[in-house]
């Protein structure tokens, strides 16, 4: 075979593997480019306790809100953290709200957490809120009977009280 004849072979060569790989490139073009199609959008995520401020054992009222483009009810819901503590995951409503009430039983500042999980049609989001737990108040002492003056039942008694003293005179009929 002559050099032109090998050149022009090669160039035919050439020309039919660019042709086998025009539709793999033009793929990879199109994916590359391409927004996938079950992308979930943005979302956002507001969290707050009510009361923020309990002593031990009170009720705290967790909620947060999601907001997004699409429906935020269903997929694996709104998990709920004290500091790294889960506390629980609960559903997400149609409406973007999910709740939970927590009792905490340590004294501090918590740190709470509400992780929206995503779907398919919102990304997940989180944000943080924090509660303030003290110790329970000591119950008052039940208030004890003072001596009596001129004979119990008589005349005068007082009672000893946590606050104020009471003093009762009696007088006859």
């Amino acid at each position: 075979m002559t050099d032109q004849g090998v050149e022009s072979m090669t160039r035919w060569q050439d020309r039919a593997a660019a042709w086998k790989l025009a539709p793999i490139a033009a793929l990879a073009t199109v994916l590359a480019f391409a927004a996938p199609a079950a992308a979930a959008d943005q979302s956002t995520t507001v969290a707050q306790a009510s009361p923020s401020a309990v002593t031990i054992g009170q009720p705290v009222n967790l909620t947060a809100t999601v907001s997004c483009p699409g429906d935020p009810s269903g997929g694996l819901g709104m998990t709920f953290f004290d500091g790294g503590d889960l506390l629980d995951t609960v559903p997400v409503s149609a409406d973007g709200t999910a709740a939970y009430t927590a009792h905490p039983t340590t004294v501090g500042t918590h740190t709470i957490t509400a992780a929206y999980n995503g779907n398919d049609n919102c990304g997940a989001s989180h944000d943080e809120t924090t509660v303030v737990v003290s110790a329970a108040p000591v119950p008052p002492t039940t208030p004890s009977t003072g001596p009596c003056l001129l004979a119990c039942g008589g005349l005068i008694s007082y009672n000893i009280g946590d606050i104020h003293n009471e003093v009762n005179i009696y007088r006859g009929s």
